[in-house]
């Protein structure tokens, strides 16, 4: 009997020690996967932002094309109207009293329908969020609408970068490093509307973050904001400038992949 439970208690120890050996190497296992899913991770966004400059590259280019263009479309209905004018007069000189009823009744023609445009232009300006006066003229209209698209796209513009590095990031995450039973991260794209750009779980709401990214003072020339909670420990605030998108990118990777580490720890132990 002593001989026996010797033997079990051998076997016992033995088992232990095995079970810690097994432990210990399941967790340098986990260690050496943590370290390359940060270099692939870290690889893919590098891959992606040198596209990201070649894609700003030539949205620049074309912004700068768009704004030419305008110039020269505004030159074309100033030469319009003179031309108009000029008609007009030419044609009152020739008739001016049989036209002059005529005349009166294309100006109101022409309120009526301009009184439309402006309308509708002034309510799409309004559903924008610009504050708009009843003495606003047309031109005036277009123009905080012209002002209020250059702002936005200045903003879209400075954090595309910003994007793109979150999108690749949870892009490779979701398809290769998620645990089974951790659910979904989502990228939500708000900065027409609202500046910002966050990471959330799936089946969150948007209000429940896990990260925010927006522009300080929603100044396209001022710090972009990080807000970070992917750790329960600690919530950390960040501020970079729009060209240290590779020093958020690493950021970015250490926050969400120590975030899925504590994830696969939780099974380990």
């Amino acid at each position: 009997m002593q001989k026996e439970k010797a033997e079990t208690l051998k076997l016992s120890k033995l088992q232990k020690k095995q079970e810690l050996i097994n432990k210990l190497n399941e967790i340098k296992e986990e260690k050496k996967i943590e370290k390359i899913r940060k270099i692939e991770l870290k690889r893919f966004i590098r891959i992606e932002q040198a596209e990201v400059r070649k894609e700003q590259a030539e949205k620049q280019r074309q912004f700068y094309e768009k704004i030419k263009l305008e110039k020269r479309i505004e030159q074309f209905r100033k030469r319009e109207i003179l031309e108009i004018r000029n008609l007009e007069k030419f044609v009152l000189k020739q008739e001016r009293q049989d036209y002059s009823v005529v005349q009166e009744r294309i100006e109101q023609i022409k309120l009526k329908y301009q009184a439309i445009r402006d309308q509708k232009i002034k309510e799409r300006i309004e559903q924008l969020g610009i504050e708009v006066s009843d003495t606003d003229s047309r031109s005036e209209l277009l123009e905080k609408e012209r002002q209020f698209n250059i702002a936005r796209e200045k903003i879209e513009y400075t954090l595309e970068s910003f994007f793109r590095s979150m999108s690749s990031c949870i892009f490779q995450l979701n398809r290769k490093w998620l645990p089974k039973k951790m659910s979904l991260l989502r990228v939500v794209d708000r900065r027409y509307e609202t500046s910002e750009i966050l990471i959330k779980f799936d089946e969150e709401i948007d209000d429940n973050w896990l990260m925010l990214v927006y522009l300080k003072d929603n100044n396209p020339n001022s710090n972009i904001v990080v807000e970070d909670k992917t750790s329960l420990e600690k919530n950390i605030s960040t501020e970079y400038k729009s060209n240290e998108i590779f020093r958020f990118s690493d950021a970015l990777v250490d926050s969400l992949t120590s975030m899925i580490d504590k994830e696969y720890n939780k099974k380990i132990h």
